[in-house]
């Protein structure tokens, strides 16, 4: 099992830096500042759709809900982007990582249009990195809750059957489930359009069935 594989990447650093920066930022303002940021910055369908905030489908990403949050993201851009960033390199893992997260909150607007609660992390990011990882290293084994081993392949399908029903059954809550499921979707169709990226885990395909597995 591999992950990271030694020093942190320029694209991978360059999104821990910017996240760790805004929470930061979020920390010492004070919580009335913060809830300001948070509603302006945060996604907000109704303000998207009606008042034209698109930015926010942006800026979202960035705004994390504690502490926790923040780090259960970064480690997971950390464990997984930069592996990905060495195969793509950095202009494209942006690109897709960006894709993804935008992708993520698109989705959340569009079938959460009356949702007020501000949605935010780097979760729908996250996710697409999840599914490229699973598609171009899916034997490569993942602790499932950091206890059961399991492949990188049934893994994505597991967090992607999972954000799928908590996204039909739990409606508006402080989960942005819809999101997570929009990284990953917006994630494959884009890594399907005859990208660098689609070349690459076709080659992978073509060297583990030669016997080369990670």
């Amino acid at each position: 099992m591999s992950f990271g594989g030694g020093n942190v990447t320029p694209a991978v650093k360059f999104l821990l830096i910017v996240n760790v920066g805004v929470f930061i930022v979020q920390t010492v303002i004070g919580s009335s500042l913060e809830q300001q940021l948070t509603f302006y910055f945060g996604l907000v369908p109704p303000l998207v759709l009606q008042n034209l905030y698109l930015w926010q489908l942006f800026t979202y990403q960035f705004l994390h809900g504690g502490l926790f949050h923040l780090l259960f993201n970064m480690l997971a851009v950390w464990m997984f982007g930069c592996d990905l960033e060495r195969r793509w390199g950095g202009s494209f893992f942006l690109r897709y990582y960006f894709i993804s997260a935008i992708g993520g909150g698109f989705l959340n607007t569009v079938f959460l249009p009356s949702q007020m609660g501000p949605s935010i992390g780097a979760s729908a990011g996250v996710y697409g990195l999840l599914l490229a990882y699973g598609l171009i290293y899916p034997t490569r084994i993942v602790y499932f809750y950091f206890l059961f081993p399991i492949k990188m392949k049934h893994f994505v399908w597991i967090i992607g059957a999972i954000a799928f029903y908590n996204s039909i059954t739990s409606g508006p809550s402080g989960i942005a489930h819809l999101a997570h499921l929009g990284g990953m979707v917006f994630g494959y169709l884009y890594l399907r359009t005859g990208t660098p990226a689609i070349r690459s885990i076709n080659s992978k395909t073509t060297s583990t069935a030669a016997g080369s597995i990670d």
